[in-house]
């Protein structure tokens, strides 16, 4: 019987380890639940006006309408949409109130964009303000010979078109760009994989503890044969 105590400490003290961390991602869904509500409902919120001085942690998500006119200056964005392929988001400058700004009016799909044609003209447009973090160090740089982006990189475009590194992203306008389906800022690519963590740790668990069912089988089974 002996024999069977240190692989029961570790069979047991392991499962209770992985249980756990299911435990604590089951703890962190829920917090991120939580902030996921939070800026949702940030998100639907009534639509002020812009900033005077923009700040990427404080007005992230800020729901905003703005009046002006499309410069006709403006970038394409690759990017994919289900059910409607590979595509681009334009990006157009505005200029409201003195100011120039970048505004994201949607996806474009990839046959549509030789014959495409940034608008210009008065706009009036709501949406949110949005810092996007989609540039790492295997971001291709702009091949601007095509003014082809791979990502949304706001400083980066900001001083491409000489405006204020200021995103807003389209939810609706007067007029729109019938060939421009609005990509409305929403909560669905903000990652949430804590209940898929929580099920593997558990898995994990039910596994450690059948493999240390089976040892200390095995171990009982040797020593009764010796007796």
């Amino acid at each position: 019987m002996l024999r069977l105590i240190f692989p029961l400490f570790l069979g047991l003290g392991g499962a209770a380890i992985l249980i756990g961390l299911g435990t604590w991602q089951l703890q962190r869904l829920d917090w991120k639940l939580d902030i996921l509500r939070q800026i949702e409902t940030r998100i639907s919120g009534n639509p002020g006006p812009l900033p005077e001085i923009p700040d990427p942690v404080r007005d992230q998500y800020e729901p905003v309408q703005a009046e002006g006119a499309l410069t006709g200056e403006g970038l394409y964005v690759l990017v994919s949409r289900k059910r409607l392929g590979a595509g681009y988001r334009v990006i157009q400058v505005l200029e409201t109130d003195g100011r120039r700004i970048l505004v994201d009016r949607g996806f474009l799909p990839d046959r549509d964009r030789p014959a495409h044609q940034l608008a210009h003209g008065p706009l009036r447009i709501n949406g949110n303000l949005l810092w996007p973090v989609e540039v790492d160090s295997y971001t291709p740089a702009p091949d601007l010979n095509r003014n082809m982006w791979f990502a949304r990189d706001l400083p980066a475009m900001a001083q491409s078109l000489g405006s204020e590194p200021l995103l807003l992203v389209e939810a609706g306008s007067d007029p729109s760009d019938p060939a421009i389906y609005p990509m409305p800022v929403d909560t669905t690519q903000i990652p949430n994989d804590h209940l898929h963590y929580a099920i593997t740790w558990f898995l994990l668990a039910f596994v450690w503890l059948g493999m240390t069912g089976l040892l200390v089988w095995r171990i009982w089974r040797k020593d009764a044969s010796d007796v």
